[in-house]
């Protein structure tokens, strides 16, 4: 190590075989780098500190007044995001309302509550959403079924997709268990097709019945606003699988380019679609653009997919097109910006993990954080499909990336996949865990995502794995 006297010498060398010009150019980067993280910090603090206010502003004045429980089990957001819409509304007609998730709400809790509203996602084929199970695990799959709840008077909102053959499967789950609960409906469970318009304005109806009036606020989202594809890469030329491409995004004209975290997403309308489609953003806004890693989907008959198509072969370099930022608050780092990582993930999922990469490399140095990142990342063929490879041999060489395992299905003759690495790692997991660090999965809904969570589940046992479910340590981005 030099001594610090040194070290001043060979600072002052080096500053002046840059010259004056060079010197104020590298002054001007290293201050608006600084910017940009104290600017994040402040943004995270403002963001903590109003969901402080908010929480507090929803507690009845009078301690001796029973709250009405706003529950919510949400995957991407949109669940959570209604519940603090609808406790809102709650509040501002002067009913007194509480929102939680529903791992945080116990049995007991429930059977001493008079009322309550459930806004729920289901995720894939009739699951509960992640922060849903340990619920589902504690309380709904108990033996006993001897009915507790009948003082207890709910709604649900239940938030679906149609195209799944188990549409609001798990809303559909819990309204049946809370009958047979002996709880009784204030009104028939609401079922929304992808946060249907006319789905939520039935809630809003129920809710502005409940409040007793009629002036309830605009839940509308932020509009969407017009963007252009800037940029368009393919990946993975030679792949025995379907093309790969790296996308990016500006918005249009002089527009600014908003500003979001690692782990959100960028909704597109995308033509001839009434429904707008969802990707996980690879990029944080000192890129300079919104990156996404999009596959070519094919429909039965083996044509393009009306989305994937489009963004990839239709579209045109500088077309506009309509998009906006959602926030993703069940995939940032959030608490988990001070630990260690693991990333586990396949395919397109690279983008959610490489945005998070990104971030932990941006963000300042400090002593009470575990830098590590292990990455676990799966995909068919080394040699043509290595996605973003010089940029993970950089990571690995600046020491980012402390483990770095790919794991590529076809080049053995028997199949490997990422949870049989997951699963060779097993006492390397567990010490990291056993440190503090979280894992974030990203990618395949089908066969990745429940293979690394039964993995998971055999390393640690599911009690402490729905722990870390809790404490925000295991978190999903999963398709």
């Amino acid at each position: 190590m030099l001594q610090p006297d040194l070290e001043r010498h060979v600072a002052v060398i080096w500053l002046s075989a840059l010259g004056p010009a060079r010197i104020v150019a590298a002054l001007f980067i290293l201050l608006s780098f600084l910017a940009l993280c104290v600017g994040t910090i402040r943004r995270e603090a403002r963001r903590r500190r109003a969901q402080r206010q908010a929480a507090h502003s929803l507690l009845p004045a009078d301690g001796n007044a029973a709250p009405l429980l706003v529950v919510h089990a949400s995957q991407t957001g949109t669940a959570e995001q209604l519940a603090w819409q609808t406790a809102q509304t709650l509040q501002l007609a002067g009913v007194p309302a509480q929102v939680a998730t529903l791992a945080q709400l116990t049995r007991a809790a429930l059977e001493r509550a008079e009322r309550a509203l459930f806004i729920v996602s289901t995720y894939g084929e009739g699951d509960p959403p992640d922060a849903a199970a340990p619920f589902v695990r504690s309380a709904m799959l108990q033996a006993d079924t001897s009915p507790r709840l009948g003082a207890l008077h709910f709604g649900l909102l239940a938030l679906g997709d149609s195209s799944y053959a188990q549409f609001c499967g798990f809303g559909r789950t819990l309204d049946h268990w809370l009958r047979r609960q002996g709880a009784r409906p204030l009104f028939e469970r609401i079922d929304a097709d992808k946060v249907a318009e006319t789905a939520i304005e039935c809630w809003r109806q129920q809710l502005a019945h409940l409040a007793g009036t009629r002036d309830a606020p605009d839940w509308a989202g932020p509009a969407f606003t017009r963007w252009t594809l800037t940029a368009r890469r393919h990946l993975n030329p030679g792949s025995a699988g379907e093309p790969v491409c790296h996308l990016e995004l500006k918005p249009a004209g002089t527009a600014p380019l908003p500003q979001w975290q690692a782990g959100d997403l960028l909704q597109l309308q995308i033509p001839g679609d009434p429904q707008p489609r969802e990707y996980s953003i690879a990029s944080i806004p000192a890129d300079g653009s919104v990156h996404l890693l999009v596959r070519q989907a094919r429909r039965a008959d083996g044509s393009p997919g009306l989305a994937s198509g489009w963004l990839l072969t239709t579209a045109g370099i500088g077309e506009p097109l309509d998009a906006r930022i959602r926030e993703h608050r069940g995939f940032r780092l959030g608490d988990n910006t001070r630990r260690a990582l693991i990333l586990i993930g396949n395919g397109t999922g690279l983008a959610g993990l490489r945005a998070l990469l990104k971030a932990r490399e941006a963000q300042p140095q400090a002593v009470d954080t575990d830098r590590r990142c292990w990455l676990i990342f799966g995909e068919r063929s080394a040699q043509h499909d290595a996605l973003y490879r010089d940029e993970l041999l950089r990571w690995q060489r600046s020491g980012l990336l402390t483990h770095c395992d790919q794991v590529y299905s076809r080049d053995q003759p028997e199949r490997r996949y990422v949870q049989h690495r997951l699963a060779e790692c097993g006492d390397e997991i567990r010490a990291w865990l056993n440190a503090g660090a979280a894992i974030y999965v990203c990618g395949s809904l089908d066969g990745m995502a429940p293979q690394v969570d039964s993995v998971l589940e055999g390393l640690i046992g599911r009690p402490q794995l729905d722990a870390l479910t809790v404490a925000g340590r295991y978190r999903r981005d999963v398709y």
